[in-house]
């Protein structure tokens, strides 16, 4: 069994395309205004907590509690983020091809696990380390062990690490003793060593990594 760890946000599903969708959609349920919205839309672009809500809550004087608005938009963001069916398919191959697969990804812990529920991905995964698992983020060693001990493997015994983060995931993995593939798209930051591979999209990570096992 070898160890294959992936970002979430950005590599498996496309976050991006949902996160404003879903804001739309909480602030029409509870009738905020514009402001509102935008605040939200700017506060999000990264990622999302259940801070933020207390402090949207705050910032324009809400009724409703900022659990009551966190628990909403996870909710709706489960709904609304996707992945791509040949990028499932390509797991349930790695799976099949005994390969260990694990997620390790910055953002709460309740949130990134409905969206793997949501998308499918939860059953293709043997393990998950979200940074606010350990109120840590990528590219900290300790979530790259927490992630590997969640799977029931070492990083000792090495691995991969796929993601679209130059820092966090190419730059996290290499301290973590793994070998990396990028998908670009982001700057890279000077002075961060090489990727071992770089693609344009998760499926030929995912090609590459089914070679090595052939």
């Amino acid at each position: 069994m070898r160890l294959l760890l992936f970002d979430l946000d950005g590599t498996l599903v496309d976050r991006q395309s949902a996160y404003g969708g879903a804001v739309a959609d909480l602030c029409r349920r509870y009738g905020f205004g514009l402001e509102a919205e935008d605040w939200l839309i700017a506060e999000l672009a990264d990622r999302a907590s259940a801070g933020d809500f207390f402090r949207l809550r705050e910032a324009f004087d809400l009724e409703p509690s900022a659990a009551d608005l966190w628990q909403e938009y996870v909710d709706l963001m489960a709904a609304a983020v996707t992945c791509r069916p040949e990028v499932l398919e390509g797991l349930a191959h790695l799976r099949a091809a005994a390969w260990t697969i694990g997620v390790v990804t910055n953002g709460a812990g309740d949130i990134q696990r409905a969206k793997l529920a949501g998308t499918g991905l939860a059953s293709l995964v043997d393990g998950v380390a979200a940074s606010g698992d350990l109120e840590i983020r990528k590219p900290d060693l300790r979530l790259f062990e927490l992630a590997a001990s969640r799977c029931g493997v070492s990083l000792a015994d090495g691995g991969w690490m796929v993601g679209d983060n130059p820092a966090g995931d190419v730059g996290g993995g290499h301290q973590a003793g793994l070998r990396t593939i990028w998908l670009r798209g982001r700057p890279w930051p000077d002075g961060l060593p090489s990727a071992h591979h770089v693609v344009d999209d998760v499926t030929d990570a995912i090609a590459i990594l089914l070679n090595e096992t052939e």
